[in-house]
Formats: structure tokens, C-alpha cells, sequence
């Protein structure tokens, strides 16, 4: 029988042996606070376990840390003693207890006998994926929140291809994470027991050099570097040591970093979010853009797996770039030039997901390269490169997320990867400045090709129980009410991936891709809106995508779209 939330926090309240800060933070709590905290346990979403730190069985400390690493070692012990051997690799973000965390992690693993690699600084998401792929780990661990507010921390479970665990896996994990009864009686030994044993070993530069070299080797071409002038920013995070290292090693001499933002600090003190996706992001690398008159403006989240890019137009203002441009803009250089110089594969394949737009697939259209469509977590990307690895039907040649991230070579890692994209996107600015050109221009000469594409993105923050309950009670009211009508226009698909079933035109088809809480709605001139659920925040998710053939038209109907779908989910959002 389970607990209460107030039998679980009198447990803790009660344990003699709980961490001091932990305790004291408990003695302070109001029965809201204690409720939160203690109503539930941690869950894994699109990217792992996350939440905000402090005491409870709903919020991420060492203790919960220590019941997922149970779980988790568990399920690599059970494949055997060769499993255990090759054993996992740990890395850790600038997060305040990222660092405890992952030597938590890494000696509960050791406990079960499951040899732990550990970065001995804290690296970027991406080469946590690469160093799976070079050491032959059978497993990864990141200690990250990605781009939550300061209060969050989290934890992302990798496969022994580098890509985070898929469902099926996670699924495994989760059920022996899940007979630990009571995370407060799971104990570890010292470090340097652990160290002695050779059951820990910490790792740096013999997997920093590798992936250097790897990430440098995919420019297409030899571009000019004395020209463009790009500013970069880490916001604190994880990317200042590999990006910078990557630039000053292809050459480009014009890169300027944000001072302010390039050391790590889990605070995050010159940003309200961490997060590429926010304009106010890029503030202080606007400053220094207009300084330096830069062409382009970079930004990275904290553990560096998504990048953010700005470009400045004819009157000297910078231009914020969303993921779904970002994209399409980046692929269109990437499939173009390798077209040009003969190397882009046979049965070639560009990935992105059902909530990013069709720009980058019209793009793919034109040079015959196929389009896959999977669930937002870029796990289904990098399974589904895996699949194609193995079977050789298809070839890899571009995967993104309208959430801002991309892979540009699979063969180094099987997540986002910042900079990769840092790399290639500094590459194409210079490769277009030398004809003359902006990104901008480029992107203007797209629209003028495949048509608009603008796109939107509403987020309904809604926290605690409270909200949890109003994002169940939207998604439920929307998939028992389908649209008919948005915007003086019909509704002619449904694609509701709860059900696996597709409805349109009276007819039902299922969907092959894995059952999500999604729902997406195609309108008859070709747009299309979608319903999520955010699985790292408390969040619902609208998401809005629309072709035209002006970009005044296409931002009125954005603007229709807008407003019929919030006039359906607002009232919902409102109640008491």
C-alpha cells in the first residue's frame, strides 16, 4: 500500500541520518510545500528524470538520485558480467549538484560492480553521447536540466549507441527504479573505495581531443576565416572549453565571446532562463554584436546540446532565427553543397519530429532526400539512425528539433550536438559572406522558392498539482472534443498519436509511430496546430505551422490560428 504525502514526509522528517541542508529545509515547509514535495515521485519525460532541487520524494536531491542509479545499475547488471565491464559513462552540467549528483551516480554503480567513467569537470551532453560511442560503454548518465530555470536539476539515461534510452528501455528501468521501496536506505561507500577498486576512473582530455578532431572534420567546405565575425555565448553552461576549442582550431579569427557569460554558474546571473529560445537570452550578445558588428550571434544552452542563432539585417538590428528556420537553413546548406561536391550517400535521410514545420522536408523534396517524421525526444532520432545503421536501407545526412537542436554527424554523437551546430552554421555564414551574402539573404531566397513558413509556439506554464491537473484536464477536453473548425477553415486531419489513430475524411488509419500524448490538427490550405504536454516542464505546448506565399499572410493566419485554439483551451486554464 502506498504512502501518504504525509506519511512519506514524516519518513524523512523522522530519519536521523538525512542530509543536514535537506532537514533544515524540511522544518521550513508549509503543508502546500509539503505536499508538493512528497505528493509523488520523480518521473522520466522526453528527456529523463527533472525537477526542481531540495527535499522529497517529488523533487531531485541525492537520495532520489540514488534510487534511479539503483534502478539503472540494476538493469545493466541483469545483461551480464561483459555489461557491468565496459560499464558507464558519467557527465555533469554547471548546475548547482550536478557535480555531487554524478558522484553519487557513479557510486551506486560502482556498488553493483558496474565500472563508471567520470568526466572530471563538467562536459556537454553531446560528449557524453561521443564518449559512450569511443570508450564502448555500455551505458551514459548526464546530470542536466538542459535549459530550466536555476532551481531545476535533472538526469538522462544514454544507450549503448550514445542515443538516450527509448521508451521500451527507459520502460525496464523505470519498473526496477520502482521496487525501491525507500530511497533513504540506499547506501554507498566512500569515493576512493570505489577508486581503488578501479571501479571509477575519471576521464578529460583523452575523450576531449577525439571529439575536437571529430566535431572540426565536418566542414564541407574551405571557407575564408579572416571575414566573418560571429559572437558566441555558453550562458554559463558547458560549451565555452569545446566550442571555442573547436573555432580556434579550424582557424576563424574573428570570434568574440560574451565575458560575462563564458564561466559556468548554476545561477545563471545575467539571464532570467538559460534558453536559446528566448530573446531576452541574447541581450548581451547583442550589445557585443553591435560592437564588433557581427554577422552572426550563437548562443548555447547549458549543457550545450541546443544552439540558438541571431543575424544581423540591413539596418544593423539582429534577426533571433527559431529551431524550424535554424533547420531548414542549415540542412539547405548541408544537402546543397554535398550535392555540389558529389558527397551526399545514396537513399539519403533528414529526421526532424511531428511539432517542427515542413520548410526543412520541401527543402529534402528537391534533392531526394527522405523525410521522417518521429515523436518530439531526439531518442527517436537516434533510434532510428540506428535502425538504418543496421539494416543499410537509408543514409543519415541532417536530424533536428524545432526545440533547436541538430545532428550533423551521427557517427559522433547520437544526441543534439551544440557544437557541431556552432561549427557548421559559422562555417555557412562564411561561406555565404563570400558571395556576398547574409544568412538572411539566403533564407529570403528559400521563402522566395518553397514559400513562408512562419511558426509558433505557445507555452501554458501551469506548476505544481494544481496545473498538472489543468494540462491532464486540456489534453483530455481536446481529445474527446476534436476541432472542426479553426480559423474559417476545416479541420480535415487528425492525427491523435493517444490513440495511434489518424482521422480524416471519415476514415480511420493508424499511426505506426509509439502511442504520446499528442495532438495534432491539419487545417484544409496545409497548416496544421499541435497539443503536448511538455515532458521536462509544467507546461502545455501549442504549436503552430503555416505556409504562404506572403509573409504578411502567413503571420495573419498564425495570428487566426492563435487565437480560435486559446478561446477553446483558456477557459480550462481559468477555472478555480
Amino acid at each position: 500500500m502506498s504512502k501518504t504525502w504525509q506519511e512519506l514526509f514524516e519518513h524523512w522528517n523522522n530519519d536521523a541520518n538525512l542530509e543536514a541542508d535537506l532537514k533544515a529545509e524540511l522544518l521550513t515547509m508549509d503543508d502546500a510545500q509539503k505536499e508538493d514535495a512528497f505528493y509523488t515521485n520523480l518521473e522520466f519525460g522526453t528527456a529523463g528524470m527533472r525537477g526542481v532541487m531540495g527535499a522529497g520524494t517529488n523533487r531531485m536531491n541525492i537520495y532520489t538520485i540514488r534510487k534511479a542509479n539503483d534502478g539503472f545499475a540494476r538493469y545493466i547488471a541483469a545483461h551480464g558480467e561483459e555489461a557491468k565491464k565496459r560499464g558507464i559513462v558519467i557527465a555533469y552540467d554547471c548546475r548547482h549538484h550536478s557535480k555531487e549528483f554524478a558522484l553519487e551516480s557513479a557510486k551506486v554503480m560502482a556498488s553493483y560492480g558496474v565500472k563508471a567513467y567520470v568526466f572530471e569537470e563538467l562536459r556537454p551532453t553531446p560528449e557524453l553521447s561521443f564518449a559512450v560511442r569511443h570508450l564502448h560503454a555500455f551505458a551514459g548518465i548526464v546530470i542536466t536540466a538542459s535549459h530550466n530555470p536555476k532551481q531545476y536539476n535533472g538526469y538522462k539515461i544514454y544507450d549503448q549507441t550514445g542515443c538516450q534510452c527509448i521508451p521500451e528501455e527507459a520502460a525496464k528501468v523505470v519498473a526496477l527504479v520502482n521496487e525501491v521501496e525507500d530511497e533513504l536506505t540506499l547506501e554507498v561507500d566512500e569515493l576512493a573505495v570505489y577508486q581503488e577498486q578501479g571501479l571509477i576512473e575519471f576521464i578529460g582530455e583523452n575523450i576531449d581531443a577525439p571529439y575536437n578532431e571529430a566535431v572540426v572534420n565536418i566542414k564541407i567546405n574551405d571557407v575564408p576565416k579572416d571575414e566573418v565575425v560571429v559572437v558566441f555565448s555558453p550562458q554559463h553552461g558547458t560549451a565555452h572549453k569545446p566550442v571555442m576549442r573547436a573555432l580556434e582550431t579550424l582557424g576563424y579569427a574573428h570570434i568574440h565571446e560574451v565575458a560575462e557569460q563564458a564561466e559556468p554558474n548554476g545561477d545563471f546571473p545575467t539571464v532570467k532562463l538559460p534558453n536559446p529560445e528566448d530573446k531576452e537570452a541574447f541581450t548581451l550578445a547583442i550589445e557585443l554584436g553591435k560592437k564588433v558588428n557581427a554577422d552572426v550571434l550563437l548562443a548555447t544552452d547549458p549543457d550545450a546540446d541546443r544552439l540558438g542563432l541571431a543575424v544581423r539585417n540591413n539596418e544593423g538590428e539582429y534577426e533571433l532565427l527559431n529551431g524550424n528556420v535554424t533547420g531548414a537553413l542549415t540542412f539547405y546548406y548541408i544537402v546543397s553543397q554535398r550535392k555540389a561536391h558529389g558527397t551526399l550517400p545514396v537513399n539519403p535521410v533528414m529526421f526532424t519530429t511531428v511539432v517542427s514545420s515542413d520548410f526543412a522536408k520541401v527543402i529534402a523534396d528537391k534533392y531526394d532526400v527522405s523525410t521522417e517524421h518521429t515523436l518530439t525526444g531526439f531518442k527517436f532520432i537516434g533510434d532510428r539512425i540506428a535502425h538504418y545503421e543496421q539494416t543499410r536501407t537509408k543514409n543519415f545526412v541532417f536530424g533536428f528539433e524545432e526545440s533547436y537542436g541538430s545532428l550533423i554527424d551521427a557517427t559522433i554523437a547520437r544526441d543534439k550536438d551544440a557544437p557541431q551546430a556552432v561549427v557548421m552554421a559559422v562555417e555557412m555564414a562564411a561561406f555565404y559572406k563570400a558571395q556576398g551574402k547574409s544568412l538572411l539573404d539566403v533564407l529570403e531566397d528559400l521563402y522566395q522558392e518553397f514559400g513562408y513558413f512562419r511558426e509558433d509556439l505557445i507555452n501554458i506554464s501551469l506548476a505544481g498539482i494544481a496545473g498538472a491537473q489543468k494540462i491532464k484536464s486540456i489534453m483530455e477536453y481536446v481529445a474527446n472534443n476534436h476541432f472542426t473548425t479553426i480559423a474559417d477553415m476545416n479541420v480535415v486531419q487528425v492525427d491523435d498519436f493517444i490513440q495511434s489513430i489518424s482521422f480524416a475524411e471519415g476514415k480511420q488509419t493508424p499511426i505506426t509511430l509509439p502511442k504520446a500524448e499528442v495532438l495534432k490538427f491539419y487545417l484544409e490550405d496545409g497548416s496544421w496546430f499541435c497539443l503536448r504536454p511538455s515532458g521536462t516542464e509544467p507546461k502545455a505546448k501549442v504549436y503552430i505551422s503555416v505556409r504562404s506565399t506572403t509573409e504578411a499572410e502567413a503571420q495573419a493566419l498564425i495570428n487566426a490560428i492563435r487565437k480560435d485554439v486559446m478561446a477553446i483551451v483558456q477557459p480550462i486554464i481559468d477555472q478555480d
